[in-house]
């Protein structure tokens, strides 16, 4: 973990408060990323390229627990929870308007990490209004643009590479 380094944080923030913070989401945050982004919140980190299958992604920055930040968390995982398929929280952004998260479906406990892509991506509501899509339908069509990139979100951290 050493080999990482961690620029442009905001104020760092008690784990408590990152913990309620997902508790109020209705997410129960891995403690790997509770210590982390307590004290590098909001913050981008070097080196910053991760895979998703062969194609290179850019890790861009961890969302803010500020409240007063364009990026606090919450205001994120708002503006996008109609696009996102259901248990999937962002916890960072590439530099291209993609979301980096954890998916929570089939893994409660310790959520898996995945990458967002935002092209091709719909409000689920408008697809069962407009294409007259199930929910269940809207949902798969929500997941087509998640792609898996490691099992934990250290496993994220230790892939990151030059």
């Amino acid at each position: 973990m050493s080999r990482l380094e961690w620029q442009f944080a905001d104020e760092p923030v008690s784990k408590d408060y990152v913990e309620k913070i997902g508790n109020n989401l209705g997410f129960k945050f891995p403690k790997d990323y509770i210590s982390c982004v307590a004290v590098n919140n909001g913050a981008n980190v070097e080196p910053e390229i991760f895979n998703v299958g062969n194609r290179e992604k850019v890790f861009g920055t961890l969302l803010s627990f500020d409240k007063g930040n364009d990026e606090f968390i919450v205001d994120v995982y708002n503006s996008y929870k109609k696009t996102l398929p259901n248990g999937v929280v962002p916890f960072a952004f590439d530099p291209a308007g993609n979301l980096i998260c954890f998916d929570y479906k089939n893994h409660e406990d310790n959520p898996i990490v995945v990458f967002w892509e935002h092209e091709n991506a719909w409000d689920k509501d408008m697809l069962i209004r407009e294409e007259g899509l199930t929910e269940e339908q809207a949902e798969e069509h929500a997941r087509e643009n998640i792609f898996y990139v490691a099992a934990t979100f250290t496993e994220f951290l230790d892939k990151l590479h030059d």
